[in-house]
């Protein structure tokens, strides 16, 4: 009789890694293009290496693997906030590089764009109910909010200032350019995302952040 072999407990782990991420792969492009209600299991697993039972196993269904998306994509942006030494950057270069952080981010990743546009027209239904999306943005103002401290000791920041508006100007500037750049460029024949005027862009956010902190 041949000898039954059986997979050790961490290769069926990394194997259960690798295929819930690939479903979160496809599940991500599914809901940024179609929306909640146009995105299909079935379509997502067909395009992966399961299937909609399988899906229905790790997630439980398709309105828990839609905040799994969720959850990700803005942990991932705030993954890369949390990336910055800003403790070892004076306050002003700090505020400056986590608004270069949020440009780059965007710009690399248009779904998350598109899936913040998605909540944002179902009035954030799903976003509301997943308590780890308040932790997550919440840590994002509280670690912007420290460099702001050090900059107002130091007497570089004006001391009127909330990090909440602060946030919100950093991520309209970097969403708008990436959510409207269609409909810009039809209406003023400029691509916001040409690489010729990338640079400018960027440190236009940033002078535009500075400026309105400097004392």
């Amino acid at each position: 009789m041949a000898e039954k072999i059986v997979e050790a407990p961490d290769v069926r782990r990394r194997d259960a890694a690798r295929t819930r991420a690939e479903i979160l792969d496809v599940a991500t492009d599914e809901f940024a293009n179609r929306g909640f209600s146009g995105a299909r299991v079935d379509e997502i697993a067909a395009r992966t290496r399961t299937t909609k039972r399988m899906i229905y196993y790790y997630f439980g269904g398709k309105e828990q693997l839609y905040r799994a998306v969720l959850e990700r994509a803005y942990s991932e942006i705030r993954a890369a906030e949390r990336a910055v030494d800003v403790e070892h950057l004076d306050p002003m270069t700090g505020v400056r590089r986590l608004a270069e952080v949020t440009f780059d981010h965007h710009e690399a990743h248009p779904a998350f764009i598109q899936l913040v546009g998605v909540e944002n027209a179902q009035h954030a239904r799903h976003v509301a109910h997943v308590a780890q999306l308040v932790d997550l943005n919440s840590s994002a103002v509280d670690l912007l909010q420290g460099v702001l401290h050090r900059g107002q000791a130091d007497g570089v920041f004006r001391t009127d200032v909330d990090a909440l508006d602060v946030h919100m100007m950093i991520s309209s500037f970097c969403f708008f350019r990436v959510a409207n750049r269609h409909t810009f460029g039809a209406l003023f024949d400029r691509d916001l995302l040409d690489p010729s005027r990338r640079a400018h862009y960027r440190a236009m956010l940033g002078d535009l952040i500075t400026g309105y902190l400097r004392i």
